[in-house]
This record gives C-alpha cells, structure tokens and sequence, in this order.
C-alpha cells in the first residue's frame, strides 16, 4: 500500500490503543523526536533497540534492530511519512512480511497528552495471526513510553 489507509475502511486490519500520558504534547513528541529517547522505550518489555539510521523528517529513513530478551535480533525498516510537531505522527514499516502503518496522534487534555495510536496492516488475516503479540506488544511500547515521561 502506498498511502495510510483511512480509519473506517482499515478498522478490521488495525490494532488501537490510547493513553493518557502526563506530559505535554511537545514532551510527547520530544520522544519520539530525539533517538536517544525513542532507544529507551521503543520496543515490548524486554526489548532494547539500536538506531543505524534516524533521519526524522517527512521521506526519512529509520533502520534499527530490535533486541529481543531471547537473544535474537530483529531488523527493522520504516520511513517517516507525516510529522506534524506535538501533534501527529505517520511511519510506515516496510517489510514484505508485517508491513504496516502507524499512525499516531497526540491531543492536548490540560496538562496531559491523549495519544491514540492506530497501527494497520495490510490484510485482517494478517493482523488476525499477530493479535496474540502485537496487541500487548503496544500496551508494553506505550507503558514504557509513559514510565519514561514520569522521569
């Protein structure tokens, strides 16, 4: 798929998720913004990440692997396709096998920051066969997330 697929039409290939965070858009955005942040909690529990690429602007270039508890490594390839500060945040992981988007939004509630982020795949078989992982793969990406804020 060359474009992020609109919500109504995708609902049956994506996972959502949302979360109060208490931070500032521009804090949650940060995060996402500098790698040095995003290595800390990008990934489930467990995991750790290293960055060889992170070129964050529309059209950039985000290759890292992804350290599992278990030992084995697991590269990854996506592009940043929409950032728009504090406020929303479009990547597409590239893969032939697991290709998805990811599309996350950040709205201000006071002090604190809803994000919603709505990851989808290509087929709802696909999204079927991972649902086991994937799903509380994100919850864990985004307690990590908001632990990191709290610091």
């Amino acid at each position: 798929m060359s474009a992020l697929p609109d919500a109504q039409t995708s609902a049956a290939r994506a996972f959502l998720h949302q979360r109060l965070l208490d931070a500032t858009p521009t804090r949650v955005f940060a995060a996402f913004a500098d790698p040095a942040l995003l290595a800390r909690w990008w990934g489930p529990a467990g995991f750790r990440s290293s960055f060889q690429t992170f070129e964050f602007r529309p059209g950039g270039a985000w290759r890292f692997v992804m350290h599992g508890p278990d030992g084995q490594d697991y590269p990854n390839e996506s592009r940043f396709h929409t950032l728009q500060p504090d406020q929303r945040i479009v990547i597409e992981h590239l893969a032939l096998v697991h290709h998805f988007w990811l599309d996350i939004t950040l709205s201000a509630q006071g002090a604190q920051t809803l994000l919603q982020w709505r990851q989808v795949f290509d087929s709802a078989e696909e999204r079927d066969a991972l649902a086991d992982f994937v799903g509380p793969a994100n919850e864990q990406n985004l307690d990590r997330l908001a632990k990191l804020l709290c610091t």
